[in-house]
């Protein structure tokens, strides 16, 4: 297919894409270093600044697709749902596909979504892509499902007049992959976290984040079986998100280095994105999943699929439609690792202090063991 990205940052979803055989003739952009990955990485294709005067789309466009802004959407944002001037931005791919013939649309976004407003953005989203005529499906995929130590749960939606959109989606259907012992594996954490929630992961990192908009990068932490608590190389985060290693150095010519934490954190998956490409293009699998009716006014299903004058319908499908073999999140990494620093550490253990979560008491022992010796190392360092 022929496709147009919106909200494409480094072009995680167009590059899935690629893979699976369909090319990109036009992104849109606005965040400059982004923009310099694009023009770096897909130097064929045009770049358009800002959606909001996108008109025309290019002649024989039968995909558009994007991950439209979700700081307004996500638990970690405001939640102000799409009254927030970024996420409000979905309602652009509607005035396209208004204005523009084009066949098929895939987006992407938090899975939060679901639930925000008891289901109020997920009942504007399909009742706009019905009225346009179009089928639509939905599921949320956890990367971990293709063989990347990440868990990242990000809802994908394809809509069409022609394919039948549960086909691309509803393919495979294999059980959580998350190892249960957490003594035999290395687990990853936010260190910003420790009131709410740790983002615990068995044997990989919790989702990696955007970052602050300034470029303050937001890496997740790592508690090593051999004690060490460390951060992971950038590097290393690309291959997280599948990409290259160095493929957002581009940035650098337009940003501080550390920008690339936020565009590594804001992008898609790139082998969720070949898998869906893989399906859009007809190379799907046996479908094996049982359907049933939900509530559309409470928070929705984490598979559904609907069009115009159909009932939504629930799939029973999980979140990992592969089931790749996943290393460790130790035997993953490449890159050296970055000891998580001493003023960080100090503020995670106090807020596990003060709080009441529950976690293992070798996890604490580890922390302040790590603080212990960075102390050490600094007085050692001043003498």
């Amino acid at each position: 297919m022929n496709v147009v990205g919106l909200f494409a940052g480094i072009g995680g979803l167009e590059l899935g894409l690629h893979q699976a055989g369909h090319r990109t003739s036009l992104f849109c952009e606005i965040e400059p270093s982004a923009c310099a990955v694009l023009s770096a990485r897909f130097a064929e294709a045009e770049i358009a600044n800002d959606v909001r005067t996108l008109g025309k789309l290019p002649k024989g466009t039968e995909l558009l697709a994007g991950g439209f802004p979700c700081q307004d959407i996500s638990q970690a944002g405001k939640t102000k749902g799409l009254d927030g001037k970024n996420s409000s931005l979905v309602n652009e791919v509607f005035r396209l596909l208004r204005t523009n013939d084009v066949p098929h649309v895939l987006l992407e976004n938090v899975s939060f979504i679901l639930a925000l407003g008891k289901g109020a953005v997920m009942r504007h989203i399909t009742k706009e892509l019905e009225e346009l005529g179009y089928r639509w499906a939905y599921r949320v995929v956890d990367t971990r499902a293709f063989g990347l130590p990440q868990r990242r749960q990000r809802l994908f939606l394809v809509a069409s007049r022609t394919l039948e959109p549960f086909d691309v989606l509803m393919r495979g259907n294999f059980p959580d992959q998350e190892p249960q012992n957490w003594r035999d594996h290395s687990c990853g954490f936010y260190w910003t976290e420790g009131i709410r929630g740790l983002g615990w992961a068995v044997g990989a990192v919790p989702t990696l984040k955007g970052g602050s908009t300034i470029g303050i990068p937001s890496a997740p932490a790592i508690w090593f079986r051999d004690g060490r608590i460390a951060t992971p190389d950038i590097r290393d985060t690309e291959r997280l998100q599948g990409f290259a290693p160095g493929w957002t150095t581009p940035a650098e010519e337009v940003a501080r280095g550390s920008f690339r934490w936020k565009l590594v954190g804001n992008a898609v998956s790139v082998p969720v994105a070949k898998w869906i490409g893989e399906g859009l293009a007809g190379h799907g699998g046996p479908l094996e999943f049982l359907v049933r009716n939900f509530d559309t006014e409470k928070t929705w299903p984490t598979a559904a699929f609907g069009g115009p004058r159909a009932r939504p319908m629930a799939a029973e499908v999980s979140l990992f439609p592969e089931c790749e073999t996943t290393p460790d999140i130790a035997a993953f990494l490449a890159y050296p690792v970055k000891p998580l620093s001493l003023k960080a550490t100090e503020g995670f253990v106090g807020r596990l202090r003060s709080g009441s979560l529950r976690y293992p008491r070798e996890f604490l022992d580890a922390l302040e063991c790590h603080i212990d010796q960075l102390r050490g190392t600094t007085r050692l360092a001043v003498a």
